[in-house]
Parts: C-alpha cells; sequence; structure tokens
C-alpha cells in the first residue's frame, strides 16, 4: 500500500502514522516496531539530535539553522524523533495529540501565571 505525500499544509499525525506503518509493512518490519524496541530507537534519536548542539555556546545553538549543512541536519533528527514517536503512539495506541493538549492543559493549572505588579499601583503608593 503505497500512501502519496502530501503538502505540508495537507499533513496530519494520522497521515503520517499511517505511512510509516506502510513503509514499515512493506519490508516487514513490524516484528521489530515493539514499544521497547521504539521507545529505545527514540531515545537514540533524540541523542542524535542532542550531539549536534554538544559543544556549541547558547549563542552559537540560537545561530544553528543559519547554516544549510547545520540545518538539514536537524531537520533529518527532529523527523526521525518524530517518525519514532509517531510509530510508538501508534503501536500503543496513544493519540499524541490529544496527550500533549491534556499535559497542556495540567501544566497550566499546575504552573498558573504569575501576577506582576501592576505599573498603575506603584505610581498610586508615592
Amino acid at each position: 500500500m503505497q500512501v502519496k505525500p502530501q503538502a505540508a499544509s495537507e499533513l496530519d499525525v494520522q497521515t503520517l502514522q499511517r505511512r510509516l506503518a506502510a513503509f514499515a509493512a512493506e519490508r516487514d518490519w513490524e516484528q521489530y516496531h515493539t514499544p521497547k524496541n521504539l521507545a529505545m530507537a527514540l531515545s537514540v534519536e533524540a541523542s542524535e539530535l542532542v550531539e549536534i548542539f554538544q559543544w556549541l555556546t547558547p549563542e552559537q545553538s540560537a545561530r544553528v539553522m543559519e547554516k544549510p549543512e547545520t540545518a538539514h541536519r536537524v531537520a533529518d533528527e527532529v523527523a526521525d524523533v518524530l517518525a519514532y514517536l509517531l510509530q510508538f503512539c501508534e503501536v500503543l495506541g496513544v493519540d499524541a495529540l490529544a496527550a500533549l493538549a491534556e499535559k497542556i492543559d495540567r501544566n497550566e493549572a499546575r504552573f498558573p501565571v504569575p501576577e506582576r505588579p501592576d505599573p498603575q499601583d506603584r505610581h498610586s503608593s508615592e
């Protein structure tokens, strides 16, 4: 089953997961796509992304996308991390976007926006 690539604006998680699943099925790789193996592969790919930034200063890391060669490496590693994460979610039945939305909701409740002093109050007490 060949799923055709789409324009970036038309992509969604389910389409990408179907493409990844088809890619693995066509090569008989599903047998290796266990939660353990996918989690390990995800960790390795995340480490490869970290490796690009390993010895850079904060300023250099902020400019990493300015160099085409480095930008290409970063984009490739981001793609690898996302691919393994989506495959992991597919195997375990995790809705990645729903999980993220729920996590953001919990974080918003857990870490409320700090109250900032009203600049007008400072002048009224003088």
